[in-house]
């Protein structure tokens, strides 16, 4: 008991010590430890709780990643609505704005708060006692999805408030979830890199982020927070201005909007605005305008609201950065993944500061929509002052010289017929030895989930590449040490480390070759299920298209996209060369194993003991059974862990059967 209490001591310690340098990081902006030492911290931490899971809490600042999957996003009611704020574009509209709250006061004296206005995702998180209970989105203003799980993931949002700093006993804090500039600008390239669609602007890409089903996904995502108002309070403090409450927020150790200004009257709110406007293209986040507040409470209540919007609030919109160009040319490129995306090459023009040549138009929907031909004149805008998008062809300026872009039937990279997918607006190249996607193809090739090939990163990959060492993945199973001591990355451990790792993934099961082939649409699951409906990978080549469609948890998509892979001679001249270099292509092994959970759907929750998550939903799929993330009144049975949350108490309202993890080992090993 006293050893318990000993390390209760210690956790409670270390997480104060944790939060504290939180506040000084996020709130104060003057870190006093390294990353290395905070990561110390928080390991040390976890380490103690793994040790004693009986002192583990929901506010840890180790909990702030679940490892549930969302089935779907709740919807909740706000404690008050979240309704919007009229606009205004000029400063005649302000000075309007301004006559009125005179009018509606009686001409009482009045002071203003202005705030820049962030571009992101707007938010609601209510704390109760100064604990995290709820987040959610603005949604209808009435009520919002919740994505509690994804919002705590976001390290700039406190789990628990500073106690000692006047908490009330709930308080719902509203503000803004956004990505900044340049970390906007690091996950496009990520994303580029793997052949993937890039987000338009920060704000879509945050938006995108919070609704990942996954919150590891969105832990990945650089989101930041700015609170800039309250819904609903009770208890703690009065608080009786707008510009207490940004300095009560600071206390509290959550992050106010930055730039926010305190103005007497409201010449010195227009001048700000003017100052803001110049200054937004040096700001770390992006912003559309300003939002002007009365800065009393107490007035703003005597002002109230109109059905859609507070009297005592005015949004002041910035104009948006654009200019005319004209399209030289539309060429298209092909993503890592095989996506072609055309890119319109313009004519330099200057637009917020930046030299634009260059703009995506998306896919070749988008071209026809917009009816650009080469040689049109444009607009373009800078969106979110980043990313140029042409928003019209100026259709007056035309010539007749102008001509029609002729989307290609093939790759411009490797020649092969380009598809479409049946739901998709987006063309793909389906050749998996296209070079254009040959260095991702070999990075998904070696990854821990397909054939497990230790060493095979970026790095290795590049060197490869680029000294013409491999042409496609069967070339690696050709690789020897002398080979690979050629190139500047390798010595003589490290050429020995992967040339074994690379002997040894020819024995992977078949579900991981197909998974690593890299065929769109079809992940760990779906490879999985069809190594087990065709046995072996002749089998599969040959299968026809109504075999795959005939799968129940193959759709449509997934059934053509893996049709045209195989009936591809690429696909099949590299399947050749892989069986001869020696491959498993057969799935022998898992035909063997009893099929306990035959037709069976089955639901993971709570943190389990002795496997991953991913392992029991393997060990269930090997079992002929479903693995799935929500309960429904089709769910056979619910394994549940430790801490198991709301699937638990549904699973119980719907009579389901529950198990835990000792139940459902004990089942694996009779039925084995």
């Amino acid at each position: 008991m006293e050893k318990s209490g000993k390390f209760k001591e210690e956790i409670e310690k270390l997480r104060a010590e944790i939060r504290s340098h939180d506040y000084k990081y996020y709130i104060m902006n003057e870190p006093v430890i390294s990353d290395k030492e905070y990561d110390l911290l928080i390991d040390r931490l976890k380490t103690l709780e793994n040790k004693h899971p009986e002192l583990i809490t929901p506010d840890s600042p180790t909990q702030r990643i679940s490892p549930d999957i969302s089935n779907e996003f709740a919807s909740r009611k706000h404690l008050k609505p979240m309704i919007s704020i009229e606009n205004s574009y000029n400063r005649e509209e302000i000075l309007a704005w301004d006559e009125r709250i005179d009018r509606l006061l009686d001409g009482e004296k009045r002071e203003y708060v202005v705030e820049p206005k962030i571009d992101g995702v707007s938010c609601a998180l209510r704390y109760r006692k100064g604990i995290l209970e709820m987040g959610l989105t603005r949604g209808d203003g009435e009520s919002g999805e919740d994505i509690t799980l994804n919002i705590k993931t976001i390290k700039s949002i406190p789990l628990v408030l500073m106690r000692d700093k006047g908490v009330p006993g709930l308080i719902e804090i509203r503000g803004e979830i956004y990505i900044d500039k340049k970390d906007f600008s690091g996950l496009n390239k990520s994303i580029s890199e793997r052949g993937l669609p890039v987000f338009a602007n920060p704000r879509n890409a945050a938006a995108g982020s919070l609704r990942q089903k996954d919150p590891q996904i969105t832990a990945s995502r650089p989101l930041k927070f700015f609170a800039h108002s309250f819904g609903h309070l009770e208890g703690g403090d009065e608080i009786l201005t707008q510009w207490d409450f940004l300095a009560r927020c600071r206390k509290w150790g959550i992050r106010p909007v930055e730039n926010a200004g305190f103005c007497r009257n409201i010449d010195e709110v227009i001048s700000m605005c003017g100052t803001m406007e110049n200054k937004r293209k040096d700001l770390q986040y992006e912003i559309d305008g300003m939002v002007i507040k009365v800065n009393s409470y107490k007035q703003q209540a005597n002002l109230g609201s109109t059905m859609k919007n507070p009297r005592w609030a005015l949004a002041y919109k910035f104009q948006a950065s654009q200019a005319t160009t004209r399209v030289n040319n539309i060429l298209v490129q092909v993503g890592r993944t095989g996506v072609i995306t055309p890119v319109a090459e313009l004519e330099p023009v200057e637009c917020a500061g930046v030299t634009i040549s260059r703009s995506t138009l998306h896919n070749f929907d988008e071209i026809k929509r917009l009816d650009i031909k080469i040689g049109d004149t444009v607009l373009i805008e800078r969106a979110g002052d980043v990313i140029p998008k042409v928003i019209k062809v100026i259709t007056e300026k035309r010539t007749g010289k102008e001509t029609d872009f002729v989307p290609p039937k093939t790759c411009p990279a490797c020649s092969e017929r380009i598809f479409k997918d049946i739901e998709e607006v987006a063309f793909y190249c389906v050749n998996p030895l296209c070079p254009a996607q040959l260095k991702e193809h070999l990075i998904h090739f070696g990854q821990r989930n397909a054939m497990d090939i230790e060493g095979l990163g970026e790095s290795a990959v590049s060197q490869l590449v680029d000294k013409s060492l491999v042409k496609d993945v069967s070339d690696l199973y050709s690789l020897d040490k002398e080979k690979l001591l050629g190139l500047d990355l390798f010595k003589d451990k490290k050429a020995e480390n992967l040339t074994s790792a690379i002997k040894k993934s020819m024995d992977q099961p078949l579900e991981r070759l197909i998974y690593g082939l890299g065929i769109r649409h079809v992940g760990e699951k779906n490879a999985f299920i069809l190594a087990r409906k065709f046995g072996n990978m002749e089998n599969l080549m040959d299968a026809g298209i109504e075999n795959l469609n005939d799968i129940h948890e193959i759709g449509p998509v997934i059934a053509d996209s893996v049709f045209r892979f195989f009936h591809s001679e690429k696909t099949r001249s590299l399947i050749k060369k892989l069986k001869d270099a020696g491959l498993n292509m057969s799935d022998e092994k898992s035909i063997e194993i009893p099929q306990i959970f035959k037709d069976k759907s089955v639901v993971f929750t709570g943190e389990l003991k002795s496997l991953t998550r991913k392992e029991a939903e393997k060990i269930v799929r090997q079992r002929g059974g479903n693995a799935v993330s929500g309960v429904s009144s089709k769910t056979s049975f619910v394994v549940i862990g430790k801490e198991p949350g709301s699937k638990l108490a549904k699973a119980e309202k719907l009579g389901i059967k529950v198990l835990n993890e000792d139940e459902f080992t004990n089942m694996i090993k009779e039925g084995a």
